[in-house]
């Protein structure tokens, strides 16, 4: 099936891109690998702005699709570290779709695939907090991780240097070691080690809250009126905000 203008454009300006080493494409020569006239590349896209965005879009769709592949470990906390790790190798493999994506500032609202990216990505936060084992709000911990994420994938981008991997799996560690406590234990374990239970020594007032609050995400407490649950849930939020002990 032959590709329409719209398409051969979108295409084209991928692989200049991916080929450019951070350079800037003309639409010219967009225009010239897709076999088109310039008023056909306007008809569909605007502007050089809006041939961007549209890159842009077809960039995360790569990279939702890259993620979702992957699948999942069993373990929240584990397939969080993957996830980093992917990112990170998702950003070295196409860097000029990736410093897009995230290195450059935008107006409006982010593409579809990129919604969808960052909605998963706090899903993974609320598992995490569903098992025990996350010490701050699932939707901090997201910004948390994507901020360094991107951070350490455009440092990376811009000089690989010979301790890349390291600064990688260093941050990594650093940022999941922040948002996380240990590996979960089974109730009757936790209650025979005096763990991860609220109320027992050695419990973690922020990993107990953020359960409550993760729990109760669109359910009205057990017991409380809805105006209750909200004061609930602002007291959990102000404890998973809170400074770590």
């Amino acid at each position: 099936m032959t590709a329409s203008p719209r398409d051969r454009i979108l295409q084209a300006a991928a692989r200049l891109l991916a080929a450019s080493g951070g350079a800037p494409v003309s639409t010219r020569a967009v225009c010239e690998a897709a076999g088109v006239g310039a008023p056909t590349l306007y008809h569909h896209f605007g502007d050089k702005q809006g041939l961007l965005d549209a890159v842009v879009a077809h960039g995360f769709e790569q990279y939702l699709s890259g993620k979702k592949a992957a699948g999942s470990t069993g373990d929240p906390v584990e397939d969080l570290r993957r996830g980093w790790d992917a990112h990170v190798e998702f950003g070295r493999t196409h860097p000029a779709f990736y410093a897009l994506m995230y290195g450059t500032p935008r107006t409006g609202p982010p593409p579809a695939a990129a919604r969808e990216a960052h909605g998963a990505l706090l899903e993974l936060c609320r598992r995490i907090a569903l098992a025990g084992r996350l010490r701050t709000a699932p939707e901090l911990a997201a910004r948390m991780v994507l901020a360094a994420n991107s951070g350490v994938t455009l440092a990376l981008i811009a000089d690989p240097g010979a301790e890349a991997e390291q600064v990688c799996r260093r941050t990594r560690d650093a940022v999941v070691d922040a948002i996380t406590t240990g590996a979960a234990k089974a109730p009757e374990e936790a209650a025979g080690a005096g763990e991860n239970l609220p109320g027992r020594p050695g419990a973690d007032p922020h990993a107990a809250a953020a359960t409550l609050a993760a729990a109760l995400t669109g359910e009205r407490a057990p017991g409380l009126t809805a105006n209750e649950t909200l004061l609930l849930r602002d007291w959990l939020r102000r404890i998973t905000d809170g400074p770590a002990d």
